[in-house]
């Protein structure tokens, strides 16, 4: 015979499963991280209205480290300046975020030397930004005990960074630059580009004679008009496919 239902306990499951979420959502409004609750990290700079999500990932060298305003930082980002935590690493920052930068959740920052990452650039989850690299010269020694190679990193303003991205020492990223999902940088990237691939190459390119080559596969978006209000894209989203269709043949001013 099936089971009765025990009501009582279904009811308290739902009540325990909502306080949980309750609680869970206190602890990462409480646990994040900003300029004005800092949390007892010392960044060099940090600016208005940026956040970092919590449960934070590892963050040492923040004296050497400043982000700039508008930042959102996901959860589990890893920000490093510098081989391991508490050394001096003299009067200049080691790791700059420009303003209105975006770090997708798991992403990893490693700053042991200069990583500069320009104004508005997105960066999907579990990006890997380094400035060293392992070394591999003496063949009867462990990799991991050798001396690593160090190289500057720089990400141009602008730019796109795919989930799973993994740039290496010594990359050079224009401006408004796309890397697509799972591509190993390295080396230098013009300006308005994208590249795919292990190692990345450029896949396509804009200048202002030719546009984008090879063109786009799909028209460009339209942006919302100014002035929209979010009721009435509320009730654009209700009309479904045939709606939009009829309201597309509607010509303006009728």
């Amino acid at each position: 015979m099936p089971k009765r239902k025990n009501t009582f306990s279904s009811w308290r499951r739902g009540l325990a499963q909502r306080a949980v979420h309750k609680a869970w959502a206190w602890v990462q409004r409480t646990g994040s991280v900003t300029a004005e609750h800092p949390a007892g990290l010392r960044f060099g700079a940090m600016g208005t209205g940026t956040r970092l999500a919590f449960p934070l990932g590892t963050v040492f060298g923040e004296p050497w480290i400043r982000l700039g305003s508008h930042c959102i930082v996901g959860e589990q980002v890893t920000l490093t300046a510098g081989l391991m935590p508490d050394l001096d690493l003299g009067p200049d920052p080691i790791l700059r975020i420009g303003d209105g930068v975006v770090l997708g959740r798991g992403s990893h920052v490693i700053a042991d030397t200069t990583v500069t990452i320009g104004h508005d650039c997105y960066f999907g989850p579990y990006v890997y930004v380094t400035s060293t690299n392992h070394s591999y010269d003496d063949p009867h020694q462990p990799i991991g005990r050798q001396w690593p190679r160090m190289e500057p990193v720089e990400i141009g303003p602008g730019c796109w960074i795919g989930t799973g991205a993994v740039i290496l020492p010594g990359a050079r990223i224009g401006r408004n630059v796309v890397v697509a999902a799972g591509a190993v940088v390295r080396g230098v990237v013009p300006d308005h580009v994208v590249v795919a691939g292990a190692p990345a190459r450029v896949v396509r390119r804009w200048t202002a004679d030719e546009g984008w080559q090879p063109p786009l596969r799909t028209p460009a978006p339209v942006p919302i008009p100014d002035g929209t209000t979010p009721e009435q894209l509320r009730a654009l989203a209700a009309l479904g496919e045939d709606g939009v269709a009829r309201l597309a043949e509607v010509e303006p001013g009728n």
